[in-house]
């Protein structure tokens, strides 16, 4: 994963944003808001892991794919892993 402690904190930043966006929409199902309103904020949401999801593929491509002095073998390893990871995300 990540090996600086400012990525490291710029990736746990962004869950607690967005675990805040999730106690958000409990809070307007609790309180019976309009199905829009609740609708808008879980598209927020699911932007925001979107946007998560794409900085850990971002982190794992240069430290397992195009870094230097990976094997063939590390290098394949790392492709199928992704691959299967982003499979499972699509579905």
């Amino acid at each position: 994963m990540t090996h600086t402690a400012r990525e490291k904190q710029k990736l746990i930043n962004r869950v607690r944003r967005i675990r805040g966006q999730m106690e958000g929409v409990e809070r307007l199902l609790e309180e019976e808001k309009g199905c829009a309103e609740v609708m808008q904020v879980i598209a927020g949401v699911r932007g925001a892991v979107n946007g998560l999801m794409g900085e850990v593929i971002e982190d794992h491509i240069r430290l397992h794919l195009a870094a230097e002095g990976l094997s063939q073998k590390e290098r394949d390893d790392a492709a199928a892993e992704l691959i299967d990871v982003v499979r499972a995300y699509m579905k």
